[in-house]
């Protein structure tokens, strides 16, 4: 399998940003990097990786808020989330000072991401499912050659994501799962936006949200 990750948790909410990298070219994708630079940026000095891209699967602060920043150090581009989470971005200052995050900048992606795009890392492939619910923009990152999907805060380990913030929608959510998810396959592992991974079977048979 040629693509590795690391797990960081970053910020007060232990959110996790995912180091994602082909082993073959050791070109690597930092997946939402929230805060907490220094423990990200070790990890690709640790590992001997060269950053190629940002990769975001939604705009709420402990997701976006080093992006800016991140972008400074390394000047890689920035792809995703889809559209629909422009609002969301513009609103990272407004965020940080509500939750109490340092001042964090506004971006603009070089690359907003829709249903059926394409991302790589490396020489590995990523498609790009759309699954709004938790926010209208929320995207997924899905490599089927090792079948394992970086899911943000649509899903978790017995879990599902908040619907109660500006656009959020219980209903969309769960269609989001049931119906652009669950199609994937019980096998694939997923990244959670925070705790511990699990795969779409198990939550299938068990997630008290979404289990058939």
């Amino acid at each position: 399998m040629s693509i590795k990750y690391q797990i960081v948790p970053v910020t007060a909410f232990e959110q996790n940003c995912t180091v994602l990298w082909c082993d073959k070219t050791k070109k690597s994708a930092v997946v939402d990097p929230g805060g907490d630079l220094d423990r990200i940026v070790s990890v690709l000095k640790r590992e001997g990786l060269s950053l190629e891209k940002i990769l975001l699967t939604h705009a709420h602060i402990d997701h976006a808020g080093g992006t800016a920043e991140l972008v400074k150090q390394f000047g890689v581009p920035i792809e995703g989330p889809h559209k629909e989470d422009k609002f969301w971005i513009d609103s990272l200052p407004q965020q940080s000072q509500m939750f109490g995050f340092p001042k964090v900048e506004t971006f603009t992606p070089d690359r907003w991401l829709v249903g059926g795009d394409k991302v790589t890392v490396g020489e590995s492939s990523f498609d790009v499912v759309h699954c709004p619910g938790h926010t209208p923009g929320h995207v997924v990152f899905f490599n089927s050659e090792s079948q394992l999907a970086l899911v943000g805060d649509v899903l978790f380990n017995g879990g599902i994501g908040r619907t109660d913030f500006p656009k959020g929608d219980h209903a969309t959510l769960i269609k989001s799962i049931k119906e652009r998810l669950w199609p994937l396959g019980n096998d694939v592992s997923f990244i959670p936006g925070h705790g511990p991974m699990s795969t779409f079977g198990q939550e299938r048979r068990t997630n008290p949200f979404v289990a058939d």
